[in-house]
């Protein structure tokens, strides 16, 4: 078997915080025994979230089971998960931004037995729908837990009670049309009906503006994307919002915001 040397392109101090987090639960667990030390299972878990390794290469790569390497991930995953922030948290802190931007975005997944539910019509594709809340630099606030992609953006905002939260800490809003009807604070372009007059010259300049400033929360969505295992999920849909919670957990640690 060929090896070679391979990066993470992630800071020491990701891996240092995923490291005690694991050596605090050892301590309260009283472990005796294991196969890798904690930086060690650090750094296999960051592998798989950040490079999308598999559990096979990575079993391979640090010398140890399949199932062994299966089970230190998702320990990894769901103590990363358990710190993530809940929709009353998000909403307090885009409360002290100028205002949000709300997205969603569909993370794809193989095709599963019942799998009408995860069928976007929209994106024509199998997957898990993610809402997404990003500041005015287009950076990543939170990250909602996954609902069945065939799900519409403005049912998830309201399933995950999102509307209701940024309203009422008023927060401003700003959403593309698939947000139209929210109400609230949450602020979307004009829209041309079928049996209505075209929009106004102010309407299409506002719908321009808007859009622009809008369209810098794709960034946030391209950030999240940046971890490789979110490319595809591989794995039982159900296990996808612990894994989004545990890379929004990562990111922030990352780019030292939001931190815990």
């Amino acid at each position: 078997m060929l090896s070679y040397p391979a990066t993470i392109t992630l800071s020491t101090r990701t891996l240092n915080q995923l490291a005690t987090l694991i050596r605090r639960q050892r301590h309260e667990r009283r472990s005796r025994w294991r196969r890798l030390q904690p930086g060690d299972q650090a750094l296999l878990v960051l592998a798989h979230l950040r490079n999308g390794d598999t559990y096979a290469r990575l079993a391979a790569g640090f010398a140890i089971g399949t199932s062994t390497a299966w089970r230190y991930v998702q320990e990894g995953i769901h103590l990363l998960a358990a710190r993530a922030d809940d929709v009353a948290a998000a909403a307090r802190r885009a409360a002290r931004l100028a205002y949000a931007i709300l997205d969603g975005t569909l993370i794809p997944i193989d095709r599963v037995a019942n799998q009408r539910p995860y069928y976007s019509g929209k994106h024509k594709r199998h997957g898990v729908n993610v809402q997404l809340l990003a500041d005015p630099a287009g950076r990543l606030v939170w990250a909602s837990p996954a609902l069945p992609g065939a799900v519409h953006d403005l049912t998830a905002a309201r399933v995950h009670g999102l509307v209701d939260a940024l309203t009422a800490h008023g927060v401003m809003v700003l959403a593309d049309k698939g947000y139209q009807g929210a109400g609230g604070t949450i602020r979307t372009p004009f829209k041309r009906h079928r049996h209505r007059p075209r929009l106004s010259r102010r309407q299409r300049a506002v719908n321009r503006a808007h859009a622009r400033v809008r369209g810098i929360g794709e960034r946030a969505v391209a950030a999240l994307k940046s971890w490789k295992i979110l490319t595809k999920l591989r794995c039982c849909p159900r296990r996808a919002t612990a894994i989004v919670q545990a890379v929004t957990v990562l990111h922030h640690i990352e780019t030292n915001r939001y931190p815990r």
